[in-house]
């Protein structure tokens, strides 16, 4: 199940701290559907260390990053389109 996390309104570093508290609560074989109106770009660089992959859709001020443990079977699914940007990254395999 998608859980979906809206962090576009919040002054930093509010989004960050709200994406971590949530990861930390994801149940095992869910995902976080983080709503941002930037890419961001800090948080990337701890989910790969955390052993996270990330699928990352939108453009300037809607951003969706789709983000999930790196070891989960990805289910595949489409984040939205109209979509200027789509990357997919993810971390070390642990």
């Amino acid at each position: 199940m998608d859980r979906v996390l809206d962090v576009s309104d919040l002054p930093a570093p509010e989004p960050l701290e709200r994406t971590l508290d949530a990861l930390a609560m994801l149940p095992e074989g869910d995902r976080l559907l983080l709503r941002h109106r930037r890419q961001p770009y800090p948080l990337f660089d701890m989910l790969r260390r955390m052993g996270y992959r990330w699928q990352v859709d939108g453009s300037d001020g809607d951003w969706r990053i789709l983000i999930e443990p790196a070891g989960q079977a990805s289910a595949g699914q489409s984040t939205g389109g109209g979509t200027d940007a789509s990357t997919t990254r993810e971390g070390p395999a642990y």
